[in-house]
């Protein structure tokens, strides 16, 4: 298996990685001033929480993982 990385200045080529990158540093990295990085860890833990149960996703047709799971066990 080969490992195939992106051209430089070419972040389109992986606009998965390029989209979590921005919310992350725009949540998480860019809104506190950190102490340590046990501070960073526990922030990162806790947006990644938030994230994954309220945040809602186009490929859950706009819901939340929670709210799209309780629908699915209500249906």
């Amino acid at each position: 298996m080969d490992i195939q990385y992106i051209q430089p200045g070419k972040p389109a080529q992986n606009a998965y990685i390029e989209r979590f990158n921005r919310t992350f540093r725009e949540d998480v990295l860019d809104a506190y001033l950190f102490e340590s990085i046990n501070h960073v860890i526990a922030s990162a833990y806790d947006w990644k929480i938030d994230y994954n149960s309220n945040h809602t996703h186009k490929a859950l047709n706009g819901l939340s993982p929670w709210l799209f799971a309780n629908e699915s066990l209500v249906s």
